[in-house]
């Protein structure tokens, strides 16, 4: 192991946690075992491919699992296509399952699968609810592992990580994922995909890239509750303007499956929530997960790996990377997955459990730090009042007084069969006097109208400036300037219909909405209702001289034509398809206000 070396003169990598950990590569060959059928319980044939050491050998395992086409992961794609950053337009998100010369050369077996019903293995009309766990057990047994297994890979890969950690195999001694999906759920949750209830394309866009095997024909009629809840959504006019969307539920299910059941039933359950709550408690399996920041635009990742890490008993640790995704084909955090297994599945003493347990970077700053807890116990939960002329205070509003009863500020905003313009309300702090660090989920607690019965609220943090600018009466100094720098930090949403709360559940900085069929509630036009938008996490410092900003808006717009948009991961949400005046209320008996989570700074 290398020890940590820090520069202060040299720029942190927000990919590239603080301790760096490596050990010099020990085995320079590589066998290739490339569609080796794995029968299930049921008989149901896994196609997997096994990358190990030229030894005889036996080594710990690390298992990469799941719905992505496993020919797409592996060496030679790695050797064809090598890893990408971000901004690359060969940058492909379903590349995921890690770098396998990096852990074969390292001692371990890599394999990569496929559940029944993707690429090569079998299809099965039977649940694949134990697929993972009947390989892991396999790979246990096989004359070159062993009886060691962990698993590594990130998105979809983290997601069947804390599927099969919920079953604890007996072999499975550890997992690293990253970018796990989110946890009220299988394989994922509606309340985590899409927080607040507001729809986006994600899963649509990712689906042009699935292997999953698919049925085509004429489609045929749908159990009754389901035929009777296509029969609505096919009546959704917020639908129907999007032609890809309304091509989706026009096939019934034969294309798209998963977003097609979305589309029909676009609500949480309860007893999923029940059922997951009651799973996650029982994983006794090491878990070490996390996500970065650039993933609050698809949400699911960034608010799993917060969900896990909260609800999970076992041995943990949450790391937090930067803003940037990481480079494709996945291969970065690879020092701290080796440490991670190597200290479960080899029993070596890299010092990584004696370290604080939770890891973040920090935008702003540039800079990893660590935490006893997430959120940080140290947290300060400070509330920014909105006020007229765009602006945002600290000060709270003096009860009877003239701020009983304030004008209320607006907006209107067309639908995308009219505009490509975003309307939008925004307040802003003054100039800082002093740098605020803000590390944390946030909250807008919004006092509104509308003259519709529903909408969405989408709410934006930016960083502003730096501005040495005031504002007073002198010609030129009546607007806070035009041309500033600002950065997007984080984002929230809700739908309007699904403001309800349960009270049980919720907590200031983060307000549980059922997001049921049966809480839904539509608006009363007209109506002032108080809406707790909860804002994704962040970690930000707010330099001097800059503002914080907050945006209201209720839609957004696709970079492209024909559902088509720049990156999949920056989706645009199915907005409303009506115009709509939406009203905000800033006095001392509606107190809107934004909930920030401020870091006491040393």
């Amino acid at each position: 192991m290398t020890e940590p070396r820090q520069t202060s003169c040299l720029p942190a990598a927000s990919d590239c946690p603080p301790v760096s950990y490596d050990r010099p590569p020990s085995h320079a060959g590589m066998i290739a075992e490339r569609d080796v059928a794995v029968p299930m319980r049921d008989g149901v044939n896994l196609s997997i491919d096994i990358y190990r050491p030229d030894s005889n050998e036996r080594f710990p395992a690390l298992l990469a699992f799941s719905i992505y086409n496993k020919d797409l992961q592996g060496p030679d794609v790695a050797n064809a296509l090598p890893p990408q950053p971000a901004w690359s337009s060969l940058w492909a998100g379903l590349l995921e399952a890690g770098d396998t010369k990096f852990f074969v050369s390292r001692g371990y077996v890599h394999v990569i699968g496929s559940p029944r019903g993707v690429g090569k293995s079998d299809s099965s009309g039977a649940s694949r609810l134990w697929d993972s766990y009947d390989l892991i057990e396999w790979i246990a047994q096989q004359r070159w592992c062993d009886g060691n297994v962990g698993m590594i890979g990130i998105s979809g890969f983290g997601a069947e990580q804390l599927h099969v950690a919920r079953q604890n195999p007996p072999h499975l001694k550890a997992i690293f994922p990253f970018d796990p999906r989110g946890a009220y759920g299988a394989m994922g949750s509606f309340r985590e995909e899409y927080p607040g209830g507001v729809l986006h394309l994600f899963r649509y866009l990712i689906m042009h890239f699935a292997a999953m095997h698919g049925a085509r024909g004429k489609p045929a009629p749908l159990p009754p509750e389901r035929e009777a809840r296509w029969q609505e959504a096919m009546n959704n006019p917020d639908y129907k303007m999007y032609p890809h969307i309304y091509n989706v539920l026009t096939q019934k299910g034969q294309h798209m499956p998963p977003y097609f059941q979305l589309l029909i039933d676009p609500y949480d359950s309860e007893a999923v929530v029940e059922e997951a709550e009651k799973s996650l408690a029982d994983i006794k399996v090491p878990t070490y997960t996390g996500s970065g920041w650039y993933a609050y635009t698809y949400k699911t990742h960034l608010n799993g790996a917060q969900s896990y890490f909260e609800k999970i008993s076992a041995p943990k640790k949450l790391i937090f990377a930067g803003p940037t995704h990481l480079e494709r084909p996945f291969h970065t955090l690879h020092g701290e997955i080796l440490r991670w297994h190597d200290h479960w599945l080899k029993s070596i003493d890299t010092g990584i459990m004696d370290e604080p347990p939770v890891r973040y970077w920090v935008m702003g700053a540039n800079e990893w730090r660590s935490a006893a807890d997430w959120p940080l116990p140290e947290t300060q939960w400070t509330e920014f009042y909105l006020n007229s002329w765009k602006r945002l205070q600290v000060r709270p509003f003096t009860p009877s007084s003239a701020e009983d009863d304030l004008p209320p500020d607006a907006f209107v905003q067309m639908p995308p069969t009219q505009t490509n313009a975003v309307e939008k309300l925004r307040y802003l702090t003054d100039p800082l006097p002093n740098d605020v660090l803000v590390v944390g989920p946030a909250v807008l607690n919004l006092f509104a109208s509308i003259d519709q019965d529903d909408t969405n609220w989408i709410i934006t943090l930016k960083d502003v400036g730096p501005d040495v600018s005031v504002r007073s009466v002198r010609e030129g100094e009546r607007e806070i300037p035009q041309d500033l720098i600002e950065r997007e930090v984080t984002r929230g949403w809700l739908k309007a219909s699904h403001r309800a709360l349960d009270p049980v559940r919720s907590k200031p900085w983060h307000p549980w909405h059922p997001l049921t069929r049966a809480a839904q509630k539509k608006v009363v036009p007209g109506e002032i209702n108080e809406y707790a938008i909860e804002i994704l996490a962040t970690a930000n410092l707010f330099r001097r001289g800059h503002r914080i900003c907050v945006e209201i808006a209720c839609a957004d717009m696709p970079t492209g034509v024909a559902g088509a948009t720049n990156a999949e991961y920056v989706p645009n949400h199915i907005v409303s398809s009506r115009t709509t005046l939406h009203k905000i209320y800033h006095d001392a008996k509606r107190p809107s206000h934004l909930l920030l989570p401020v870091i006491p700074q040393e």
